[in-house]
C-alpha cells in the first residue's frame, strides 16, 4: 500500500490540508472500519500506520495481536517522534 493511494482511497485527495473537517472525519472512520476488517498483516499496518499520523489509531493490543506486530508499530511511534524533533534523538 502506497500512502498517496491510501489518501486518495480515504481522501479522495493527495493533499489533506483541502479535505473539509467532516471528510476528513469520514475517510478516518472507513479506514478505521478497513482496519477493523483487514486480515493481511502487513495491509493492517499500513492501515494503523495511517491512522497514527492522523492522530486517530486504535490502541496497539486492539489493533494488533502479536507481539511482533506491536513491537514494530513502537518502533514506528518512535521513528515519528524523531523525525518531529530531531534535537531529541
Amino acid at each position: 500500500m502506497q500512502f498517496d493511494d491510501l489518501l486518495r482511497r480515504y481522501f479522495a485527495t493527495d493533499d489533506l490540508s483541502g479535505v473539509s473537517a467532516s471528510g476528513l472525519e469520514a475517510g478516518i472512520e472507513r479506514c478505521k472500519v478497513d482496519l477493523g476488517l483487514e486480515t493481511d498483516r502487513g495491509k493492517r499496518f499500513a492501515l494503523w500506520s495511517l491512522l497514527y499520523m492522523l492522530g486517530s489509531s486504535p490502541d496497539l493490543d486492539v489493533a494488533f495481536k502479536h507481539e511482533d506486530e506491536r513491537e514494530a508499530a513502537r518502533n514506528f511511534m518512535d521513528l515519528m517522534a524523531a523525525s518531529e524533533n530531531p534535537d531529541n534523538t
